[in-house]
């Protein structure tokens, strides 16, 4: 009868202090996340010092607590993963040297993570991959087309060129004078408002799976500003409407498209921006008729940062045999598809 296996998962790429276990890559054993949104909202975004430093304080007890969860020990634990890249590199490091230190004391096997092959693993902890398959990431910084073969290979054919999905949320909520973290507020208002202003679609060159949301960002911001120089109000909650409907049909039409072109079997939504219920439900209704091809959407624990995700993914570089060193660091440029 084959060992159960189980990893556990650190994440302090960003503003997320977060452990996990997750036994045979696919069960979520205890997972813990201590958020710092409270301390970086009065800046209206997050502060790298500060959040290296709220990563030092909770580090530990967050450890603490995944452990107790779980009612295991790292005597029990088949593998460290850890966070290596991308993000802030004083965050990565916290969790990097923490991962080290428990590997070497315990004995146990150090496996280096990328934070975005993390975001799609998370959707094996609702169902199991059937390749070959698209994952669509949206996120604070990084909007990309992933495609997948096998476990573990990455091809990115379509990502931004200019401002993330995510990104471009928080600034036009900035706009709006909408609290930080901004895109939770878009989507709440694009809920209640009207498709009203007339605001562009980036499509970008014929065939192009690529994406670019400043331009989008910029109208948002020059229509606020006209209409304050005109003396007008603008309706914040038809704006809002206008402008996730134009980041939904951009997202939701390319990913169709190159979901029939490199003929998946499964399409997955990773990423904190797939929390947002706009472009959960677009997508949802995109592929209702396409009978073989099935789409996952994580539930929004899932979405945003945590370490389920890297432990999960961590799980397959394991049983690949794949291991890190202790002189393993911290990389906030990370390529996935290098990794």
């Amino acid at each position: 009868m084959k060992k159960d296996t189980f990893v556990f998962g650190i994440e302090t790429s960003c503003d997320e202090t977060a452990a996990s276990i997750i036994k045979n890559g696919t069960e979520i054993v205890s997972n813990v996340v201590s958020s710092q949104i409270e301390s970086h909202k009065r800046f209206g975004g997050v502060v790298p010092e500060i959040a290296s430093r709220h990563h030092v304080e909770q580090i530990v007890s967050v450890f603490e607590e995944t452990l107790k969860q779980a009612d295991l020990t790292f005597q029990e634990i088949d593998a460290i993963a850890v966070t290596k890249g991308p993000g802030l590199v004083g965050a990565l490091l916290v969790g990097v040297n923490a991962a080290k230190a428990i590997a070497f004391a315990h004995g146990i096997p150090l496996i280096g993570v990328h934070h975005i092959a993390g975001h799609i693993y998370a959707n094996r902890l609702v169902k199991e991959m059937s390749f070959p398959l698209l994952s669509l990431v949206v996120s604070g910084g990084h909007t990309e087309l992933v495609y997948m073969k096998e476990h573990g290979s990455f091809e990115v054919i379509g990502e931004t060129r200019d401002d993330a999905a995510g990104e471009a949320y928080d600034k036009v909520a900035r706009t709006l004078h909408l609290p930080y973290p901004g895109g939770p507020h878009i989507d709440r208002l694009a809920a209640e408002g009207q498709d009203t202003y007339a605001l562009p679609r980036i499509w970008l060159d014929e065939g192009s799976y690529d994406f670019s949301f400043s331009g989008l960002k910029s109208a948002v911001i020059n229509t606020v500003h006209n209409a304050e120089q005109r003396g007008e109000e603008i309706n914040p909650v038809n704006l809002a409407a206008s402008f996730q409907a134009s980041v939904v049909e951009v997202l939701t039409e390319k990913t169709v498209r190159a979901a029939k072109e490199y003929n998946v079997k499964q399409v997955l939504l990773a990423g904190g921006v797939a929390a947002n219920k706009g472009l959960r439900s677009s997508l949802e209704q995109a592929f209702i008729n396409m009978d073989q091809l099935e789409l996952i959407i994580p539930p929004i624990s899932l979405c945003t940062d945590n370490a389920a995700m890297i432990a999960a993914a961590g799980t397959v570089l394991f049983e690949q045999g794949k291991r890190d060193g202790l002189d393993m660091n911290g990389h906030p440029g990370l390529d996935i598809e290098q990794f």
